[in-house]
């Protein structure tokens, strides 16, 4: 099966004059169509940037791509070659002279297209001085050259589809409930059923029952149209009921990556055991959770050896001699620890 989704060696910064913060450090993966990838990690370990680096909605300055390869469906979307055929329809000289504009154009055909992104909070993804429908609606208009009159059919229809009733149409989004807008946010992202999905922490804002309404929802249209997906969550057991892969970012690297029964069943980075002994566990009887001490290092500072050193509690002096490398433990599930690595026979 070819690759849908092919992140290589990303390298993403935000420079200002004061310093500059490493948010993703050569992070590579791939999504096949139809699958789901799980990108768990804390607050800061770049998995929003990610997914922005991917949409091509980095805030430009401060953030800078460094280095790199995104393609989607082997086309080059960072850095495309002037000669790429797959790369819009211009001249090459006309691409020469302007390519940042004609990149910046050509997301635009393809975003809500072929790739479109969930964002967190769904009062400040949706226009609020705009009716929700219209907000469905105009997605439509722009991508399936369709009618007006056509464009609102296919929204009605659209937000049957995720649950709510077509005579909220000509709703404002703050008349809906967290829950309804969420599923505008859902309606909005699959109006042009798109190849990939980004959902970056779709269900944060929402309560546990509106939680797993929403999760059940992604989940079965997910299936029914076939569309690839990065989930981004804080939560392994959003991860376990909806993904496929999952991998471990910690300080803008992945450390741990693999199916679901690599990082559940055999996990062996000691960030991601810290990860799974932080969590209820109703099988043993403890009066407290073993959280992870310490803070993720200063992203404007980060070490030239192993990042997650300071908190681990597995550390010993080699983990201070550089930084390790991914390294492949059994098929498919990769490790970057310098223990893991010295067990294989690498380091």
């Amino acid at each position: 099966m070819e690759k849908l989704l092919e992140v290589k060696d990303l390298v993403v910064h935000y420079e200002t004059d004061e310093a500059v913060t490493e948010a993703v450090n050569n992070v590579s993966f791939d999504v096949y169509p139809g699958e789901i990838l799980g990108m768990v990690g804390e607050t800061g370990a770049g998995k929003t940037t990610i997914g922005l680096s991917i949409m091509g909605l980095l805030p430009k300055p401060p953030a800078r791509i460094i280095s790199g390869s995104i393609k989607l469906n082997g086309i080059e979307l960072i850095n495309p070659s002037l000669q790429d055929e797959g790369f819009f329809n211009f001249g090459v000289r006309q691409r020469r002279k302007q390519k940042d504009k004609y990149l910046d154009l050509y997301y635009r055909t393809i975003r809500g297209k072929k790739i479109t992104m969930m964002f967190q909070d769904p009062m400040t993804a949706l226009n609020p001085v705009f009716y929700v429908g219209d907000q469905i609606a105009e997605v439509i208009k722009i991508h399936e050259k369709a009618s007006s009159a056509e464009a609102v059919k296919k929204a009605c229809e659209m937000m049957e589809i995720v649950g709510i009733e077509a005579v909220r149409y000509k709703q404002y989004p703050h008349e809906l409930s967290g829950g309804m807008k969420q599923r505008i946010v859902i309606a909005i992202a699959l109006a042009c059923k798109p190849d990939l999905i980004i959902a970056d922490e779709p269900t944060t804002a929402l309560d546990v029952t509106i939680q797993a309404q929403v999760l059940e929802l992604m989940k079965d249209l997910q299936k029914k149209m076939n569309t690839a997906m990065i989930f981004i969550t804080h939560d392994f057991g959003v991860v376990a009921d909806i993904c496929d892969k999952c991998m471990v970012l910690y300080a803008g690297e992945i450390v741990e990556s693999g199916t679901l029964g690599h990082i559940f069943e055999k996990h062996q980075h000691p960030y991601t055991n810290g990860l799974f002994r932080s969590l209820p566990n109703l099988e043993i009887e403890s009066e407290r959770l073993i959280p992870i001490e310490g803070l993720m290092p200063n992203p404007m500072d980060l070490p030239s050896y192993c990042s997650f050193y300071d908190r681990c509690r597995e550390r010993s002096h080699s983990c201070m001699q550089s930084n390790p490398i991914l390294t492949e433990t059994e098929p498919g599930h990769m490790v970057r620890c310098v223990l893991t690595a010295a067990n294989e026979g690498e380091v």
